[in-house]
């Protein structure tokens, strides 16, 4: 694993691996650097086949600032050609975390604002605090949440969006539920753990590969139209009882036995 600055990364026993935004004293805000040092360390984490589930948090007590303000200034006075070749990189990190084939669960410690809710956007399931508050802030700046709209249009749905993203509407933990921005919150950080803690025990009982093809499925298809899914629906379920995992899936119910992936 590479060496990093502003991200930790540790991998358990089990395959998961804890990718942490260590910026507190910036409040883990999103540098173009930051960023570079995720995509570099979910790019290894992919390849090691020993990772099963990324967990991405942050250090101290607010999960993500958004944009780095150091950053910004250096926006104002940089070409054109500048702005769109870093907003261009930052909006190609997003879509890698996007898609990655290992499951990817949002540990949101604490508040998040601006591009912070793009990162918790990415993540497949996100638990966060009751108490902390997410707001699309950048409209009170004369901005737009342009490369992260994607990703949060596709998480809450366009009515939602219209209702955070134009006013930029202040959320606690059960509203960013309600909206869909969450899919848990909890009162402590103890409780969080828990709640991630259990998610991860229910993905490790799951084929590796069948997940990464499901997640695959999910992006397809929720992209074409009836006629293109039937044929890729087809020939993945097809291909799904061609794999090993298969074989070892049906050995081990008819055995009453764990799969191998169960360790």
């Amino acid at each position: 694993m590479s060496k990093f600055e502003m991200i930790d990364v540790e991998v358990d026993p089990r395959g998961v691996a804890r990718l942490v935004l260590n910026r507190p004293d910036a409040k883990n805000a999103m540098s173009q650097d930051l960023m570079r040092e995720l995509r570099t360390a979910a790019r290894e984490l992919v390849a090691d086949d020993k990772v099963r589930a990324i967990v991405l948090t942050g250090a101290g007590d607010v999960f993500s600032a958004g944009g780095d303000l150091k950053g910004m200034q250096r926006q104002a006075t940089n070409s054109r050609e500048g702005r769109l070749a870093d907003a261009t990189e930052f909006a190609q990190i997003l879509g890698e975390l996007d898609n990655l084939p290992k499951p990817l669960f949002g540990r949101i410690n604490g508040s998040a604002f601006g591009g912070g809710l793009g990162l918790i956007s990415v993540c497949d399931l996100a638990i966060g605090l009751s108490s902390a508050t997410f707001r699309l802030s950048e409209v009170t700046l004369g901005l737009i949440p342009a490369t992260i709209s994607p990703y949060v249009v596709a998480k809450i749905g366009v009515p939602h969006s219209r209702r955070i993203m134009l006013n930029a509407y202040k959320m606690d933990g059960q509203a960013a539920v309600r909206l869909g921005l969450l899919d848990e919150c909890v009162d402590s950080i103890e409780s969080l753990d828990e709640a991630i803690e259990r998610e991860l025990r229910a993905v490790l009982q799951c084929a590796p590969g069948a997940v990464a093809d499901a997640k695959k499925l999910i992006r397809y298809v929720s992209a074409h139209d009836p006629e293109a899914n039937l044929d890729y629906t087809a020939t993945a379920l097809a291909d799904a009882w061609e794999t090993a995992e298969i074989r070892e899936g049906i050995d081990a119910f008819m055995n009453k036995r764990k799969p191998n992936w169960q360790g």
